[in-house]
């Protein structure tokens, strides 16, 4: 639909994650993965190292990165497989891990940047305050904002600026059909079920997660001006060993997602460069109609699917698809679906781009900014 907001930000239509996908865009690719030591992150560097492209793994157990490392190049005969210490909470070793990540990359270039890198909250619990009453009171413990906001924060903003410097990568987009070979620039943000709904009792990781889902709406409206794609998995409750005896007994009789799931969903996003500004729920497999409806718990036929597009924020022009409820007798607009100020404002940068790019717009500006003076002069 031109004209839309997902046509100026050059957003992908929804993902149809039922269909096939070719994970041979993969290969010759240099993919940084914070967190990549273990859980989801050691899943994708297992996957994505398998698929031929060339992993940089940062984390802080160095034991078990290096443990990881040797065992990727044993199992797959990839050894463009490389660990990097990196505390995502410091600055600095994040700084060294981008001059370090393009050092030991073959092409020189970074083409996707992983934001994995995530913990929990930790005791004593930000929900359960005590000794607040002295006169100078414990500070709460904030490592789990530090790691899964902050940290994201950096990693996001060196990405910011090392994938366009690509020499080897293209501008990514809807318009551009996968390619192997021909590199894009990719942002994956890992949040959680947390970034769309609260979990009790974990308010950090709720706040960190909802902070990323911020992020990921900002980012996907405007990181297009220098060919980056953003994308976000949520994963739902998934059967590792962060969920512990507790955590398994309130989920009881409900069914969990799998790892091999949530690796499935990031490669697809990360193998098909068409795909930009789309958020996928990762969740227990269900089946589904042709349609795309939910069929009931034990169907024999169907099609099977894992993830599932979060629409709640899709971004839909003033007065074109507006939905409205009825809330107690009253009709209310869902003015999640409209953002005006986006529109307008990413309709200002295309113009500029296609007119004369930024740099004629800049001299345009101080010739405008001079102009007044000029007259003034002549008088």
């Amino acid at each position: 639909m031109r004209g839309s907001v997902e046509h100026v930000v050059r957003q992908s239509p929804p993902v149809n994650t039922t269909l096939p996908y070719d994970d041979s865009t993969i290969r010759g690719k240099t993919i940084l993965i914070t967190g990549g030591a273990s859980g989801f992150g050691e899943g994708f560097a297992r996957r994505w190292a398998a698929a031929g492209a060339h992993i940089i793994i940062a984390d802080i157990n160095d034991t078990k990165g290096a443990e990881v490392v040797a065992s990727i190049r044993t199992e797959t005969g990839n050894n463009e497989i490389h660990y990097v210490h990196c505390d995502v909470t410091d600055w600095q070793s994040q700084v060294d891990l981008f001059h370090k990540a393009v050092a030991l990359s073959p092409t020189k270039g970074i083409d996707s940047v992983i934001v994995n890198a995530g913990i929990t909250d930790k005791a004593p619990m930000f929900w359960q305050p005590t000794g607040l009453d002295a006169p100078t009171p414990p500070k709460p413990n904030f490592a789990c904002i530090d790691v899964n906001m902050i940290g994201a924060l950096y990693t996001t903003h060196l990405a910011l600026f090392y994938l366009p410097r690509n020499p080897n990568s293209k501008a990514a987009g809807p318009d551009r059909e996968p390619v192997a070979g021909v590199p894009d620039r990719h942002i994956l943000l890992l949040g959680s079920v947390a970034s769309l709904a609260p979990i009790t009792f974990l308010p950090l990781y709720g706040t960190s997660k909802h902070a990323l889902l911020g992020l990921f709406r900002s980012l996907r409206t405007s990181s297009f001006i220098d060919g980056i794609r953003v994308n976000m998995l949520c994963p739902y409750f998934i059967d590792t060993p962060l969920i512990n005896f507790p955590g398994r007994v309130i989920l009881a009789g409900t069914a969990l997602g799998k790892p091999d799931d949530v690796v499935d969903a990031a490669t697809r996003l990360v193998a098909d460069t068409r795909i930009a500004g789309r958020a996928l729920v990762v969740g227990p497999k269900v089946k589904l109609d042709n349609e795309g409806n939910l069929l009931e718990v034990g169907a024999k036929e169907g099609l099977e699917c894992a993830s599932w597009e979060c629409y709640a924020d899709d971004l839909v022009k003033v007065g074109e698809s507006m939905k409205w409820y009825d809330v107690m007798g009253r009709k209310f607009a869902n003015l999640m679906l409209i953002d005006a100020w986006t529109h307008r404002f990413v309709g200002v940068l295309n113009a500029i781009e296609h007119v004369n790019g930024w740099v004629g717009w800049g001299k345009d500006m101080l010739l405008a900014i001079a102009y007044p003076f000029k007259s003034l002069l002549k008088k």
